[in-house]
Protein backbone atom coordinates (compact mmCIF):
# COMPACT_ATOMS: atom_id res chain seq x y z
CA UNK A 1 0.00 0.00 0.00
CA UNK A 2 1.51 3.65 -0.80
CA UNK A 3 1.88 6.30 1.61
CA UNK A 4 -0.97 8.46 2.14
CA UNK A 5 -0.53 12.28 4.10
CA UNK A 6 -4.40 12.05 4.83
CA UNK A 7 -6.86 9.27 5.32
CA UNK A 8 -10.46 11.00 6.86
CA UNK A 9 -12.91 8.66 8.93
CA UNK A 10 -16.43 8.69 7.87
CA UNK A 11 -19.27 6.85 9.35
CA UNK A 12 -20.97 3.71 7.25
CA UNK A 13 -24.51 4.88 8.22
CA UNK A 14 -24.06 8.44 7.02
CA UNK A 15 -24.47 7.54 3.05
CA UNK A 16 -24.54 11.28 2.46
CA UNK A 17 -21.47 12.44 4.33
CA UNK A 18 -19.41 9.05 2.76
CA UNK A 19 -20.23 11.11 -0.95
CA UNK A 20 -18.58 14.52 0.77
CA UNK A 21 -15.63 12.59 2.06
CA UNK A 22 -14.64 11.02 -1.26
CA UNK A 23 -14.97 14.60 -2.84
CA UNK A 24 -12.67 15.84 0.06
CA UNK A 25 -9.03 16.76 -0.08
CA UNK A 26 -7.92 13.72 1.60
CA UNK A 27 -6.08 11.43 -0.01
CA UNK A 28 -8.16 8.07 1.07
CA UNK A 29 -10.69 7.66 3.52
CA UNK A 30 -12.19 5.32 5.88
CA UNK A 31 -15.75 4.14 5.80
CA UNK A 32 -16.03 3.32 9.40
CA UNK A 33 -18.05 -0.07 10.75
CA UNK A 34 -17.24 -0.15 14.11
CA UNK A 35 -17.22 2.56 16.57
CA UNK A 36 -18.98 4.99 15.35
CA UNK A 37 -21.92 3.29 14.31
CA UNK A 38 -24.76 2.86 15.86
CA UNK A 39 -25.66 -1.00 16.88
CA UNK A 40 -29.13 -0.86 14.94
CA UNK A 41 -27.54 0.52 12.34
CA UNK A 42 -24.62 -1.41 11.43
CA UNK A 43 -26.65 -3.47 8.54
CA UNK A 44 -26.93 -0.12 6.37
CA UNK A 45 -23.76 0.91 7.11
CA UNK A 46 -22.11 -2.72 5.68
CA UNK A 47 -24.73 -2.07 1.91
CA UNK A 48 -23.71 2.18 1.95
CA UNK A 49 -20.12 0.97 2.33
CA UNK A 50 -20.71 -1.86 -0.39
CA UNK A 51 -22.27 0.73 -2.72
CA UNK A 52 -19.93 3.65 -2.30
CA UNK A 53 -16.89 1.09 -3.14
CA UNK A 54 -18.50 -0.50 -6.21
CA UNK A 55 -19.36 3.32 -7.18
CA UNK A 56 -16.33 5.00 -7.07
CA UNK A 57 -14.45 5.87 -10.21
CA UNK A 58 -11.27 8.00 -9.78
CA UNK A 59 -7.79 8.04 -7.68
CA UNK A 60 -9.27 8.36 -3.66
CA UNK A 61 -7.95 5.04 -2.02
CA UNK A 62 -11.32 3.44 0.17
CA UNK A 63 -10.49 1.52 3.23
CA UNK A 64 -12.94 0.32 5.88
CA UNK A 65 -12.76 -0.42 9.72
CA UNK A 66 -14.42 -3.65 9.83
CA UNK A 67 -15.98 -4.65 13.32
CA UNK A 68 -13.79 -6.44 15.65
CA UNK A 69 -13.59 -9.91 16.22
CA UNK A 70 -15.37 -10.05 19.55
CA UNK A 71 -18.57 -8.73 17.96
CA UNK A 72 -21.12 -10.57 15.99
CA UNK A 73 -20.70 -8.28 12.89
CA UNK A 74 -17.11 -9.31 11.47
CA UNK A 75 -17.99 -11.99 9.03
CA UNK A 76 -20.86 -10.33 7.46
CA UNK A 77 -19.10 -6.83 7.09
CA UNK A 78 -16.57 -8.67 5.18
CA UNK A 79 -18.50 -11.19 3.20
CA UNK A 80 -20.55 -7.39 2.14
CA UNK A 81 -17.43 -5.05 1.68
CA UNK A 82 -14.91 -7.68 0.46
CA UNK A 83 -15.55 -6.14 -3.29
CA UNK A 84 -13.56 -4.83 -6.51
CA UNK A 85 -11.91 -1.13 -5.25
CA UNK A 86 -11.56 -1.63 -1.81
CA UNK A 87 -7.93 -0.87 -0.81
CA UNK A 88 -8.10 -2.49 2.63
CA UNK A 89 -9.52 -2.98 6.24
CA UNK A 90 -8.72 -1.20 8.75
CA UNK A 91 -8.26 -4.15 11.77
CA UNK A 92 -9.20 -2.72 14.84
CA UNK A 93 -8.72 -3.84 18.69
CA UNK A 94 -5.91 -6.30 17.76
CA UNK A 95 -4.04 -8.51 20.59
CA UNK A 96 -2.32 -10.93 18.45
CA UNK A 97 -0.70 -11.88 15.40
CA UNK A 98 -3.64 -14.78 15.49
CA UNK A 99 -5.72 -11.76 15.70
CA UNK A 100 -4.59 -10.58 11.68
CA UNK A 101 -4.53 -14.71 10.55
CA UNK A 102 -8.33 -14.85 11.81
CA UNK A 103 -9.42 -11.62 9.64
CA UNK A 104 -7.56 -12.94 6.89
CA UNK A 105 -9.83 -16.10 6.07
CA UNK A 106 -12.62 -14.08 6.91
CA UNK A 107 -11.77 -11.63 4.31
CA UNK A 108 -10.38 -14.43 1.76
CA UNK A 109 -14.27 -15.81 2.06
CA UNK A 110 -15.86 -12.30 1.12
CA UNK A 111 -13.24 -12.18 -1.94
CA UNK A 112 -14.35 -15.42 -3.39
CA UNK A 113 -17.92 -14.26 -2.72
CA UNK A 114 -17.63 -11.74 -4.36
CA UNK A 115 -15.00 -12.18 -7.60
CA UNK A 116 -12.21 -10.39 -5.85
CA UNK A 117 -8.71 -12.38 -6.69
CA UNK A 118 -8.03 -14.19 -2.95
CA UNK A 119 -4.70 -11.98 -1.30
CA UNK A 120 -5.75 -8.47 -3.34
CA UNK A 121 -7.43 -6.93 -0.27
CA UNK A 122 -4.58 -5.32 2.43
CA UNK A 123 -5.22 -5.04 5.75
CA UNK A 124 -4.13 -2.35 8.26
CA UNK A 125 -3.69 -3.71 11.95
CA UNK A 126 -4.98 -0.56 14.36
CA UNK A 127 -2.63 -0.98 17.60
CA UNK A 128 -4.55 0.37 20.12
CA UNK A 129 -3.85 -2.33 22.86
CA UNK A 130 -1.03 -2.63 24.65
CA UNK A 131 -0.88 -6.21 23.90
CA UNK A 132 -0.66 -5.01 19.97
CA UNK A 133 2.12 -2.80 20.64
CA UNK A 134 4.31 -5.45 22.59
CA UNK A 135 3.71 -7.89 19.63
CA UNK A 136 3.96 -5.42 16.78
CA UNK A 137 6.63 -7.33 15.17
CA UNK A 138 4.76 -10.30 14.68
CA UNK A 139 1.55 -8.55 13.21
CA UNK A 140 3.04 -6.48 11.20
CA UNK A 141 4.69 -9.72 9.52
CA UNK A 142 1.37 -11.19 9.40
CA UNK A 143 -0.69 -12.02 6.27
CA UNK A 144 -2.06 -8.96 3.80
CA UNK A 145 -0.53 -6.08 6.42
CA UNK A 146 -0.11 -3.52 3.70
CA UNK A 147 0.38 -0.45 6.34
CA UNK A 148 -0.08 0.66 10.27
CA UNK A 149 -1.87 2.66 12.02
CA UNK A 150 -1.07 3.80 15.36
CA UNK A 151 -3.13 4.78 17.42
CA UNK A 152 -2.81 8.22 20.05
CA UNK A 153 -5.59 9.56 20.41
CA UNK A 154 -6.97 11.36 23.63
CA UNK A 155 -9.08 9.29 26.22
CA UNK A 156 -9.54 6.28 23.44
CA UNK A 157 -9.13 2.57 23.52
CA UNK A 158 -5.55 2.80 23.74
CA UNK A 159 -5.54 5.62 26.29
CA UNK A 160 -7.47 3.02 28.81
CA UNK A 161 -5.39 -0.04 27.75
CA UNK A 162 -2.10 1.98 28.82
CA UNK A 163 -2.79 3.83 30.79
CA UNK A 164 -1.62 7.08 29.52
CA UNK A 165 -2.86 10.76 30.32
CA UNK A 166 -3.12 12.09 27.25
CA UNK A 167 -1.08 15.70 26.47
CA UNK A 168 -0.59 17.42 23.09
CA UNK A 169 2.73 17.34 23.25
CA UNK A 170 3.21 13.92 23.39
CA UNK A 171 5.52 12.66 25.71
CA UNK A 172 3.39 9.63 27.40
CA UNK A 173 3.22 8.21 23.96
CA UNK A 174 6.28 8.67 22.36
CA UNK A 175 7.23 4.85 22.78
CA UNK A 176 4.19 3.33 21.49
CA UNK A 177 4.68 5.97 18.40
CA UNK A 178 8.35 5.47 18.03
CA UNK A 179 8.09 1.48 18.50
CA UNK A 180 5.35 1.21 16.09
CA UNK A 181 6.72 3.44 13.37
CA UNK A 182 10.09 1.88 13.01
CA UNK A 183 8.95 -1.98 12.97
CA UNK A 184 6.91 -0.55 10.13
CA UNK A 185 10.38 0.67 8.44
CA UNK A 186 11.78 -2.39 9.25
CA UNK A 187 9.22 -4.45 7.70
CA UNK A 188 9.02 -2.19 4.53
CA UNK A 189 5.87 -0.53 4.70
CA UNK A 190 4.94 2.17 3.29
CA UNK A 191 1.91 3.33 4.51
CA UNK A 192 2.43 4.35 8.13
CA UNK A 193 -0.53 6.56 9.67
CA UNK A 194 -0.97 8.15 13.13
CA UNK A 195 -4.53 9.15 14.78
CA UNK A 196 -5.57 11.08 16.08
CA UNK A 197 -6.39 14.93 16.39
CA UNK A 198 -9.61 15.20 18.36
CA UNK A 199 -10.40 19.27 18.79
CA UNK A 200 -11.93 20.35 15.53
CA UNK A 201 -11.27 23.60 15.89
CA UNK A 202 -7.40 23.80 16.91
CA UNK A 203 -5.79 23.97 13.57
CA UNK A 204 -3.01 25.55 15.42
CA UNK A 205 -2.59 22.37 17.75
CA UNK A 206 -3.71 19.72 14.53
CA UNK A 207 -0.36 21.51 12.56
CA UNK A 208 1.79 20.92 15.59
CA UNK A 209 0.70 17.31 16.31
CA UNK A 210 1.33 16.65 12.37
CA UNK A 211 4.49 18.26 12.15
CA UNK A 212 5.85 16.58 14.71
CA UNK A 213 4.94 12.90 13.93
CA UNK A 214 5.63 13.61 10.30
CA UNK A 215 9.23 13.99 12.02
CA UNK A 216 9.62 11.09 14.05
CA UNK A 217 8.82 9.32 10.40
CA UNK A 218 4.87 8.65 9.85
CA UNK A 219 3.79 9.43 6.43
CA UNK A 220 0.58 10.64 7.58
CA UNK A 221 -2.83 11.03 9.48
CA UNK A 222 -6.26 9.83 9.68
CA UNK A 223 -8.47 12.60 10.43
CA UNK A 224 -11.96 13.07 11.58
CA UNK A 225 -12.80 16.33 10.21
CA UNK A 226 -12.50 17.15 5.94
CA UNK A 227 -11.22 21.12 7.03
CA UNK A 228 -8.07 18.82 8.67
CA UNK A 229 -6.91 17.60 5.29
CA UNK A 230 -5.08 20.61 3.87
CA UNK A 231 -3.42 21.19 6.96
CA UNK A 232 -2.58 17.45 7.48
CA UNK A 233 -1.21 17.36 3.03
CA UNK A 234 0.89 20.14 3.67
CA UNK A 235 2.64 19.00 6.88
CA UNK A 236 3.14 15.05 5.32
CA UNK A 237 4.16 16.30 2.15
CA UNK A 238 7.13 17.59 0.31
CA UNK A 239 7.22 20.90 0.10
CA UNK A 240 8.74 23.36 -3.57
CA UNK A 241 11.04 24.45 -1.13
CA UNK A 242 12.36 21.63 0.28
CA UNK A 243 12.13 19.68 -2.52
CA UNK A 244 14.37 21.98 -4.42
CA UNK A 245 17.09 21.70 -1.40
CA UNK A 246 17.07 17.82 -2.00
CA UNK A 247 17.44 18.18 -5.48
CA UNK A 248 20.42 20.63 -5.03
CA UNK A 249 21.69 18.16 -2.20
CA UNK A 250 21.89 15.46 -5.16
CA UNK A 251 23.32 17.59 -7.52
CA UNK A 252 26.00 19.13 -5.59
CA UNK A 253 27.22 15.20 -4.43
CA UNK A 254 26.95 14.18 -7.92
CA UNK A 255 28.76 16.56 -9.30
CA UNK A 256 31.44 15.76 -6.38
CA UNK A 257 31.48 12.07 -7.38
CA UNK A 258 32.39 12.95 -11.13
CA UNK A 259 35.11 14.98 -9.61
CA UNK A 260 36.50 11.83 -7.84
CA UNK A 261 35.06 12.61 -4.08
CA UNK A 262 33.11 10.78 -1.90
CA UNK A 263 31.74 13.81 0.08
CA UNK A 264 31.62 16.75 -0.08
CA UNK A 265 30.48 20.03 1.04
CA UNK A 266 27.09 21.88 0.23
CA UNK A 267 25.68 24.63 1.52
CA UNK A 268 28.45 24.52 4.42
CA UNK A 269 27.17 21.13 5.39
CA UNK A 270 29.41 17.68 5.24
CA UNK A 271 26.85 15.42 2.64
CA UNK A 272 28.24 11.70 1.37
CA UNK A 273 26.29 8.98 -0.45
CA UNK A 274 23.99 7.85 2.82
CA UNK A 275 22.16 11.77 2.10
CA UNK A 276 22.47 11.59 -1.32
CA UNK A 277 20.26 8.22 -0.64
CA UNK A 278 17.91 9.92 1.32
CA UNK A 279 17.23 12.84 -0.58
CA UNK A 280 16.31 10.29 -3.90
CA UNK A 281 14.18 8.67 -1.51
CA UNK A 282 12.01 11.67 -0.04
CA UNK A 283 11.67 12.59 -4.14
CA UNK A 284 10.60 9.51 -5.12
CA UNK A 285 8.05 8.54 -1.93
CA UNK A 286 6.54 12.39 -2.68
CA UNK A 287 6.37 11.39 -6.45
CA UNK A 288 8.76 13.98 -7.47
CA UNK A 289 11.14 14.30 -10.33
CA UNK A 290 14.64 14.83 -8.92
CA UNK A 291 15.47 16.41 -12.36
CA UNK A 292 12.29 18.61 -12.33
CA UNK A 293 13.15 22.49 -11.60
CA UNK A 294 12.09 23.85 -7.96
Amino acid sequence: MHALRSVLFVPGHKADWIGKALASPADAIIIDLEDAVPEEEKGAARQNAREAILAHRGDKRILVRINGLDTPHFGEDALAVAVPGLTGFLLPMLRTRDDVVAFDAVIAAGELRNGVPRGTIEVVPSFETAESIVRVDDIVAGPRVGGVMAAAAKDADVARSVGFRWTAEGLETLYLRSRIVVAARAAGLEMIVLGLWQDVHDLDGLRSFARDNAGLGYTGQVLIHPTHAAVVNDEYGLSDERADYLRRLIAAFDDGVHAGHGAVSFEGEHIDLAHATNARALLERAGVPVSQAG
